[in-house]
């Protein structure tokens, strides 16, 4: 399970020109889950996100959370993030947990995420999202969880 978070000024996720999720500031988090993911797993890297300090305190430096900073969360999933891509010119999907799966698992995430945080937003599952952003920093990390 990898999560590529983005500290943004602004996100928002438009298909079929509809956005379907939008934050102002905040994080947002591709999501890339892999075969032996599961919703324990998904939990503690949902922890690890809302817990992350990548927002400027009052000294300046990253000392808050998302919720110290008053931001809001958009999660995508992003099965690309599961690529192998070490060998070769074209990227091997073969990591990546099935549609079907990786479609459950994300709609717990995605509840999982609700419960924990009040500002949380999404894109739509497997859909041709158009992601659009404003990276504050630019600030990114990639995150994993064992």
């Amino acid at each position: 399970m990898r999560a590529l978070l983005q500290r943004v000024l602004e996100a928002k996720v438009v298909v079929d020109g509809q956005t379907t999720g939008e934050i102002d500031h905040g994080i947002l988090v591709f999501l890339g889950l892999g075969k032996e993911d599961n919703l324990e797993k998904g939990k503690k890297l949902i922890d690890k996100v809302l817990k992350y300090r990548c927002f400027d305190d009052e000294q300046g430096k990253m000392g808050w959370n998302i919720q110290q900073a008053g931001g809001g969360l958009l999660l995508v999933s992003q099965f690309t993030l599961m690529a192998q891509t070490q060998k070769g010119l074209r990227p091997d999907f073969g990591p990546a947990m099935p549609p079907a799966d990786a479609k459950a698992l994300y709609e717990q995430l995605v509840e999982y995420a609700q419960s924990q945080f009040a500002h949380v937003q999404t894109g739509i599952f497997a859909a041709d999202m158009k992601v659009h952003l404003v990276n504050d920093g630019p600030v990114t990390f990639n995150l994993e969880v064992e």
